[in-house]
């Protein structure tokens, strides 16, 4: 990407939940997300009737959100939005439950927690981000008028 070429605009330092790299369009929510009924894992899309992002798709993009809700069946929706190709590229979240970490190691996509700052107040929608679950770092391209 042109993006990486250039010094991005933030960094974020943080804690590994998984490793790996990934690069992508950054999805945020103020919402935390339910797997139990809450998205359609053939889709990649949310489907929580009052969720602002209903009807929008996570696949590739990073997702950046507060935490997970709902029952242990978030990481099995997960586990086959991962198989049916439609994961997340990775994900960024402040609220470490156990939904949420089963859920990234099921995907097996890169995922940081636990920042310096905020991501929900300094990421948007159209961000371009890249997370290096490996060594915590974040950085965000943020995206241009």
């Amino acid at each position: 990407m042109l993006e990486t070429l250039t010094r991005p605009d933030i960094v974020l330092t943080g804690r590994k939940v998984v490793g790996g790299v990934a690069e992508a369009e950054a999805l945020m929510t103020r919402e935390t997300i339910s797997g139990w009924g809450g998205i359609n894992a053939m889709t990649g899309t949310i489907i929580e009737s009052r969720h602002e992002l209903k009807g929008v798709s996570f696949a590739g993009k990073v997702l950046v959100f507060p935490g997970a809700k709902g029952s242990s069946g978030w990481s099995a929706m997960f586990h086959t939005a991962r198989l049916a190709g439609k994961a997340p590229a990775a994900m960024l979240f402040n609220i470490m439950t156990t939904k949420a970490a089963l859920g990234a190691v099921v995907m097996r996509i890169p995922t940081v927690t636990d920042f310096d700052r905020d991501p929900l107040d300094l990421i948007e929608t159209g961000d371009r981000v890249r997370v290096d679950g490996d060594r915590g770092i974040v950085e965000i391209w943020k995206a241009r008028a």
